[in-house]
């Protein structure tokens, strides 16, 4: 059995499903290269016949992937796998993954489907997949619920078909790590063909278990996960790359296999994702979270001091956080900005976005008095994710908030080439501020989260503010930073809003 884990990260596609997750296709670019310079083995960029969106965010980044293969994912349909085809062309390596359900509630209630009709449309999917490329996967949808006899015969069919990689889902997180750890072990053993493919394992994290199974997964026999950055996904996401890997990493004298994943790359990505898709990573979050890495207690200290494995399993250094750093701040020059940028493995695909990204640099050294590493990855989430659709653009804002009086704001604002001015009162000033945009676009939507996080320590930090909005069905998030928390909470609002207004209808996969 192989000794390498190939690492499938989903972040562009499953995670993308993720309520307000939506990406631009500059920023799917973005985090394909992020993920590509981490030397991940595929990356899946997305659903090609969801939306015109998704297919040329697809080819998008088929094009600029070099090194990763890059998958699109398709139902078992004609239609799926050869628009997921024309999707791949111009990729280096490209790959399609196709699906159908095989539980029995999946079949009888969603496909109205006999098993027989379910065997042979995995067949033929597989078969016409193979027309357009010869990596194929394969997923046996809710396998976690599915019938093993069942699942033994689709996956023994889709393999005879073509498949080079069978994968099992645990759709719906309902599995528990040595049931699917079992699961796994006895189809390697049990389907006769099972030594012509790679078996892959792509776990939900309903119950809190996706990177438990994933592991029990991996230790029987599974050669192959499915993950994403930060853990992000449907409901309560998927299994995290990054526990993933380091947890393989960290117990080499258990996993007879590792990745070849560059962990030092694991940070950036992190943030980046987060920065783009307007989801906060909680402080305790292992591996990536800002506590992960932090000892308060006096014991821990004194232990760490002494010697660092006393309360640490792994190097902070070994997943991209650092202990040395730059202090910059409004003397700072381009090379020493551009420097500590590359120390953070930040680059910009153009010129012109690095000339932004340090001219919102110097805007923020004059009001905050050292800028952190924080800062800056926030500047660069912000620089990127603005320039792809603003149709509404914050011009000016001035609130007058005092002890006794309603609070009222003036908003100055840029809609799609006008200027214009509106005045509201509200409970607060983020509520003042909020009523006076609406005042102008008029969207109908409805707040659903307001949530605050300070970037760094300290009474001059920036505040980062998401919000998550809902119309019509479409929910979308949004994220502004500042030093001023009412403006911070004004350009997520915004941001937001212009989501909103560039989101496209799109189909919804499950695997």
């Amino acid at each position: 059995m192989s000794n390498k884990l190939i690492i499938f990260d989903t972040t562009l596609r499953d995670g993308e499903q993720s309520p307000g997750a939506s990406m631009t296709k500059d920023e799917k670019v973005r985090i394909a290269k992020a993920l590509e310079k981490m030397r991940v083995d595929v990356i899946e960029a997305g659903f090609p016949v969801a939306s015109q969106g998704d297919f040329e965010a697809v080819c998008a980044v088929a094009k600029v992937v070099q090194d990763s293969t890059v998958c699109g994912l398709a139902r078992a349909l004609d239609k799926d796998i050869d628009r997921a085809g024309e999707a791949l062309k111009g990729a280096n390596s490209g790959r399609i993954h196709t699906f159908i359900a095989t539980s029995p509630i999946h079949m009888q209630m969603k496909l109205r489907m006999t098993p027989d009709q379910v065997v042979e449309q995995a067949v033929r999917a597989v078969k016409r997949a193979r027309q357009h490329t010869d990596n194929v996967e394969f997923s046996p949808e809710d396998a976690g619920r599915s019938e093993l006899d069942f699942l033994c015969r689709v996956i023994e069919a889709a393999i005879n078909a073509g498949a080079t990689t069978i994968n099992i889902p645990d759709t719906v997180g309902y599995n528990v790590p040595h049931q699917f750890g079992e699961l796994v072990k006895r189809l390697i053993e049990r389907v006769p063909n099972s030594d012509k493919a790679i078996f892959s394992v792509h776990c939900h994290n309903d119950l809190g278990l996706a990177v438990a199974n994933s592991l029990a997964a991996v230790m029987s026999g599974a050669r192959q996960v499915e993950c994403t950055i930060n853990g992000l996904g449907e409901r309560a996401g998927n299994a995290a790359l990054e526990e993933v890997v380091m947890a393989v990493r960290t117990r080499q004298d258990l996993f007879v296999c590792d990745t070849t994943l560059d962990a030092t790359q694991i940070v950036t990505c992190s943030r980046l994702v987060s920065g783009i898709t307007g989801f906060p990573v909680q402080p305790n979050k292992a591996i990536v979270g800002a506590n992960a890495f932090a000892h308060e207690s006096g014991i821990h200290q004194d232990g760490v001091l002494k010697s660092r494995e006393t309360y640490e399993i792994m190097r902070a250094q070994d997943v991209g956080w650092s202990d040395n750093r730059m202090v910059l701040g409004k003397h700072s020059g381009r090379n020493a900005f551009r420097t500590r940028l590359q120390e953070l493995n930040i680059s910009f695909a153009t010129e012109d976005e690095l000339n932004a990204t340090f001219a919102r640099f110097k805007e923020l050294a004059d009001k905050k008095h050292e800028i952190f590493d924080e800062d800056l990855q926030a500047l660069v989430s912000e620089t990127g994710t603005e320039a792809d659709n603003e149709h509404i653009k914050l011009v000016a804002l001035k609130v007058c908030s005092e002890t006794g009086e309603t609070p009222l704001a003036t908003v100055t604002l840029w809609v799609d080439g006008d200027e214009r001015q509106a005045q509201s009162e509200g409970g607060g000033p983020v509520d003042a501020s909020y009523k006076a945009i609406e005042t102008i676009v008029n969207s109908g939507t409805t707040l659903q989260l307001y949530s605050v996080n300070n970037i760094t320590s300290g009474t001059d930090a920036q505040g980062e503010v998401t919000v998550r909005l809902e119309k019509g069905g479409r929910i979308v998030n949004g994220q502004g930073a500042d030093i001023d928390i009412v403006i911070a909470s004004a350009r997520a609002y915004i941001n937001a809003l212009n989501k909103l207004l560039s989101a496209a209808e799109r189909a919804h996969p499950q695997i």
